[in-house]
């Protein structure tokens, strides 16, 4: 683990305008700085970067934090990645404790890694097959392709530079049964396998000596999870991000010829159907997802689950299925580059994909069946978000495919469907919000405060006073309430001044719901009518009634 006090000094040599500056465009504005948000697609610039308290925070879409955290969601990365992705960047040595297990592992993987793309040198068979596949020795470079050879031979070579066999077997590069410890990869052409943050995690292998499994991975280790690795994305992500475009395959030869032929955008799962891990990876940088999966039954099935998946998670893209075996490693390999970028530029949206093959699934001549094919389809536009669910573009593709009007399909889904304002509509109130700015500026006033006010006194911003008084005011929602110039900071005088308005307001209305309560008990109501017209006439002298007085009313 990284020491703290390496993190702090880092910390303070970091500028937040310098650190942004390194990823985008960013103009001054008065005190502060403004820019396109990197996390959301805007064409307003509406993040704020400022100088004096060392934050950002986008007023469109919510992100925000320091400097470490712009990184960490930039680059994708773990919070130490990015401490030591800041520490490469600002030439900032880092002090680790004695933890050093992972770097351990990582190391094995790297050596191992060197080892293999030296055997590849002196394998003709496996040059051979990459050669008539069609690969470039830049693209075997690039992508640090490797053989592994035989058992005894990877044995050998972590024996005899002292690498740890227990580690290797811990990184999956070896495995172990009852008698004896063998190479999992044998006589394979080798992929590395690098982490979204570009750290070696394990490899994959192909067969080139007819092995019944023609391609194997590492198996699950604490550095190796498929479920949450796309091969190459640590090697497109910059193309992606600048693209907003990410191109999904289904093998590691398709990554290296799409590349190859200038498509840097693409990735692939690890043999594995995409999954909720993959998720959070495919919505960096807000890219169009498209999915370029095989035509036959295997991947039909596969790109209904994708798109189902992708659907519910609001995330755009379409699917193009590639037939006839072929696949993109053999296209580009035929020099049919321009065929595959219109391929790419005519995708099938996700949606419109889904419904034509679940109504394809059924006889809808059959009206049982059809009946049974209209439930499906239904059961997928309720996938999608509430405010697009009675929208013509998802309404039609049912209603066509079917035969029948889109009022049908409407009625069906409104049935069940709720729509609240809260949803997607927040109220701004800027004298609450105005309070916990000058809170969050003035911190002494904090304690004082609080004998007064609860998180109960805020009608539309409790949320904000609460992390407030939680003391989590580096959260996204505070730093955009310290960033927001139409919000006012309050002297100790306006303050107690704007608390006894704020007050007064509360407790007015608190009365007055209160007389129209018929469901009180009558002793109780006047009770409490008697106290609240006690404290108005209170603040109204300008005295300020500690909280805890009236916190059993």
């Amino acid at each position: 683990m990284i020491e703290r006090d390496s993190i702090e000094q880092l910390k303070n040599r970091l500028d937040i305008v310098d650190v942004v500056g390194n990823y985008i465009e960013l103009k001054k504005s008065g005190a502060n700085f403004k820019a396109l948000c990197p996390f959301h697609n805007e064409d307003t610039p509406s993040l704020v970067v400022s100088p004096s308290k060392q934050i950002y925070h986008c007023f469109g879409c919510g992100a925000g934090g320091d400097a470490i955290k712009f990184v960490m969601e930039y680059e994708k990365l773990p919070y130490p990645e990015a401490i030591e992705k800041l520490a490469s960047m600002y030439n900032i040595h880092l002090n680790y404790t004695n933890e050093k297990k992972g770097h351990d592992l990582h190391k094995i993987l790297e050596k191992v890694n060197k080892f293999y793309k030296k055997m590849l040198d002196s394998t003709p068979d496996a040059m051979k097959y990459l050669k008539e596949r069609g690969v470039f020795e830049s693209s075997i470079e690039k992508f640090e392709l490797g053989y592994a050879p035989s058992s005894e031979k990877t044995i050998n070579f972590i024996k005899s530079n002292f690498l740890s066999v227990k580690d290797a077997v811990e990184t999956g590069i070896l495995g172990t049964d009852s008698k004896r410890v063998y190479a999992r990869l044998i006589e394979r052409i080798t992929f590395p396998i690098y982490s979204h943050s570009g750290r070696l995690v394990g490899f994959g292998g192909r067969t080139i000596t007819g092995h019944p499994a023609k391609y194997i991975n590492s198996p699950q280790t604490k550095l190796f999870n498929k479920s949450n690795l796309l091969y190459g994305y640590h090697i497109a992500k910059e193309h992606i991000y600048r693209k907003k475009e990410i191109i999904v395959t289904e093998g590691y030869l398709d990554v290296i010829m799409l590349h190859q032929a200038g498509f840097d955008t693409a990735v692939a799962t690890l043999g594995t159907a995409l999954t909720p891990q993959h998720l959070p990876i495919l919505r960096r940088g807000e890219p169009k997802v498209i999915l370029a999966y095989d035509g036959d039954k295997a991947g039909v099935n596969a790109a209904i689950k994708a798109a189902k998946l992708l659907i519910s998670s609001g995330i755009e893209g379409g699917i193009v299925l590639f037939g006839e075996g072929k696949d993109p490693a053999d296209m580009v390999n035929e020099s049919k580059i321009e065929e595959l970028n219109k391929i790419f530029h005519k995708t099938e949206p996700f949606y419109d994909f889904v419904i034509e093959k679940t109504v394809t699934m059924f006889d809808i001549e059959n009206p049982v069946e059809k009946e049974k094919a209209f439930n499906e389809c239904i059961k997928v536009l309720k996938s999608v978000s509430a405010l697009y669910r009675e929208d013509i573009r998802f309404l039609e593709p049912i209603a066509s495919k079917l035969g029948i009007s889109t009022a049908k399909v409407k009625k069906a889904i409104s049935v069940n469907t709720k729509y609240s304002k809260s949803d997607y509509l927040q109220t701004k109130d800027t004298k609450e919000l105005s309070i916990i700015k000058t809170l969050l500026n003035e911190s002494s006033l904090i304690d004082t405060v609080l004998d007064y006010i609860d998180e109960e006194h805020f009608i539309y911003h409790k949320n904000e006073f609460r992390l407030l008084k939680e003391g989590k005011t580096d959260h996204p929602k505070l730093l955009g309430v310290l960033l927001d110039e139409d919000l006012k900071t309050f002297s100790e005088e306006e303050l107690r001044s704007e608390l006894l308005i704020f007050l007064i307001k509360y407790y007015s209305q608190k009365l007055k719901k209160l007389a129209k309560d018929k469901n009180i008990d009558f002793k109780e109501k006047t009770f409490k009518i008697r106290k609240y017209r006690e404290i108005i006439e209170k603040l109204k002298k300008g005295e300020l009634v500690t909280y805890e007085s009236f916190g059993t009313i």
